[in-house]
């Protein structure tokens, strides 16, 4: 859209995170927006925070705040307590999803994430606690990408396919233990 855009004029193309910080950044300087979070990692992101937490909410924080903070100053802590978590998604449902252990060590930025094996994505969390069947969870992901899939690739449009059918069966109980393996080739593959 740089050249040709909304009405074949040249295009701007924004998210809306980036509109809502750009005023305050203009009125204190960019120094002071590098200033947040840690080096490499700068600024604040909005955290959408759903799930099993008492107060769901979306916040803007600053980048590097460490998940567990998150949620016990924002959402009131995980429902029953931290104790009571399964697992989290830190970055919305594209991402790898932390265990508990890793949620107490993970820092929400794109560097913190990456060193407990996730990713920041969207920002969207979403806190999964003991009573969540995760097998089920993450079949009702995988319909929901093999839904949403474009179709233009291969890996993604038959990959989604194979994920959702594999994860419907391991739902009921009739998958076979070599699946696992093929999900985990499968996801590899996809983007």
């Amino acid at each position: 859209p740089a050249a040709v855009g909304l009405f074949g004029r040249p295009s701007t193309v924004t998210n809306v995170e980036t509109v809502a910080v750009a005023p305050t950044i203009l009125r204190r300087g960019p120094e002071w927006f590098a200033g947040l979070g840690r080096p490499g990692n700068a600024g604040v992101k909005l955290y959408g925070i759903s799930g099993h937490v008492n107060k769901p909410c979306v916040v803007e924080e600053e980048m590097g705040i460490p998940l567990r903070d998150l949620i016990e100053i924002h959402c009131g802590g995980v429902r029953g307590g931290w104790d009571n978590l399964l697992s989290i998604i830190p970055g919305g449902c594209s991402v790898p999803n932390l265990t508990k252990e890793a949620s107490e060590k993970a820092l929400m930025d794109y560097d913190g994430l990456r060193e407990v094996g996730s990713s920041l994505g969207t920002g969207a969390v979403i806190v999964m606690d003991k009573s969540t069947d995760i097998i089920k969870a993450i079949a009702r992901l995988s319909s929901f990408y093999r839904h949403e899939s474009c179709g233009q690739c291969t890996p993604c449009r038959e990959g989604t396919t194979w994920l959702s059918k594999a994860m419907d069966r391991f739902v009921v109980g009739d998958a076979k233990p070599e699946e696992i393996d093929m999900i985990i080739e499968v996801t590899k593959r996809l983007e």
